[in-house]
């Protein structure tokens, strides 16, 4: 039995396009309860009771988000590995911490781009730390901090995300 496709083309997009992410929004998977798919993008993510993202920032051009296909006709597999390295400059606990943490958990992650572009990683399995590092430099221009890679392996490229990621995000009452 054959595959079925649609292509539909692509046009030439004149628009200005700028590289980079900007924030991550990481929750752990057993915490995110419905992803809701309309029409090819995520509209919808849905919290456990009292569960939220935390947003993440770092630096400008410091972090990135790399998609690349694995395929093979001989086995049969075809999927995508996708993945999101964070940068945390100045080595301290707090960040040790959390790096910790983020490696050792089962995630959701939504990737905010440059171009204001939410990306959500982690809707087919939990994204999986698979690498990471802490370093002090050599020269005292040298980068001192932490980085950590997570993983996303899907079947599709990352899905766009319409859903307001601020409104997922913890409330502090005043």
């Amino acid at each position: 039995m054959g595959c079925s496709q649609t292509l539909a083309g692509l046009v030439h997009d004149c628009a200005a396009s700028m590289g980079g992410i900007v924030a991550a929004y990481v929750a752990p998977a057993e915490d995110v309860t419905a992803k809701t798919l309309t029409s090819g993008v995520i509209s919808a993510l849905t919290m456990a009771t009292g569960k939220h993202f935390y947003k993440y920032t770092f630096p400008r051009n410091t972090g990135s988000l790399s998609s690349n296909a694995t395929i093979d006709e001989t086995t049969g597999a075809n999927f995508w590995v996708s993945d999101l390295v964070l940068v945390f400059p100045k080595m301290e606990t707090t960040k040790r911490v959390e790096i910790m943490a983020l490696a050792q958990s089962g995630l959701v992650v939504v990737v905010v781009d440059a171009n204001g572009k939410q990306w959500l990683l982690g809707y087919d399995a939990p994204v999986k730390a698979s690498a990471g590092d802490g370093l002090t430099g050599t020269a005292r221009a040298d980068r001192n901090g932490y980085s950590i890679t997570l993983q996303d392996n899907s079947l599709e490229l990352p899905y766009e995300v319409s859903a307001d990621m601020e409104a997922l995000l913890p409330t502090v009452s005043q």
